[in-house]
């Protein structure tokens, strides 16, 4: 029969003192063999599955993935609790000082910032109170590339330097693809990757101009490949007949009907 552990405890001390409890000598052999390290990939994996959640606006099972990605927060923090550097109340303490701290205009002076006005002025904080020693740094270089590049642009925006205009970006856009046609042309290929490297940083800026995220962008965009693709598939496999038998042009005709 189940043990209904510390049942009459607040959900989040409830937590709390079960993470402890898998931790300890005569727990669970598997959480007690974890470390911060172990565990990153489970940590990564929880956040992409809120972010799918979020994406296919599934909020019944965004709850469930929340809760999954909150045991990873619980889990890192009760392994450094169990070595004596920090527990779960100095993660949150440290959290709502930072909060309150990068909120002048609601818990200081009131004042009415629209979005951007805010995401200036925690930058602008950051640096002023030397909570970080550049305007760059902070940013995780392990993110994946297109996010990468839309928080760099972003952090550097947040102190003036940025276009003006999005349509500023236009003639950057055109003179970056006239770059990266000419090493195309001369074949060199260590060249054109830093074109195109430079190519896409100004497309993920273009992006941020106009208030897109790019990363979403490209997954929707490579969702309605897949589903258009998907249909050619379908339709070849209906007729019994293989890709190596279809004309580039036949299969760019069905590509046209799966898009109607």
């Amino acid at each position: 029969m189940t043990d209904n552990f510390k049942s009459e405890l607040p959900p989040l001390e409830r937590l709390r003192a079960i993470m402890a409890r898998l931790r300890q000598k005569d727990g669970c052999n598997w959480d007690r063999a974890q470390t911060h390290q172990t565990l990153v990939k489970y940590l990564i994996e929880e956040t992409y599955e809120v972010v799918e959640c979020i994406e296919n606006n599934s909020l019944e099972t965004l709850k469930e993935e929340l809760g999954d990605l909150l045991v990873q927060v619980y889990f890192h923090a009760q392994i450094a609790d169990d070595e004596g550097r920090f527990s779960i109340d100095d993660v949150a303490h440290g959290e709502n000082e930072k909060l309150i701290r990068r909120h002048p205009h609601v818990f200081g002076e009131k004042k009415d910032l629209n979005p951007e006005q805010v995401r200036d002025q925690w930058e602008t904080i950051k640096i002023e109170s030397k909570e970080k020693e550049s305007v760059l740094a902070g940013v995780p270089k392990s993110m994946p590339a297109l996010n990468l590049a839309f928080r760099v642009g972003e952090k550097a925006a947040g102190v003036g330097f940025d276009w003006e205009d999005p349509k500023d970006i236009f003639d950057k856009f055109k003179e970056e693809v006239g770059e990266f046609e000419a090493e195309f042309d001369a074949g060199d290929k260590e060249r054109m990757s830093d074109e195109l490297g430079d190519l896409l940083f100004v497309l993920v800026n273009l992006a941020r101009k106009v208030d897109v995220d790019p990363e979403h962008a490209l997954r929707q965009t490579v969702g309605r490949f897949i589903q258009r693709f998907g249909y050619i598939e379908d339709s070849l496999k209906s007729r019994g007949q293989k890709f190596s038998e279809t004309s580039l042009e036949e299969m760019e005709a069905l590509w046209q009907e799966a898009k109607k």
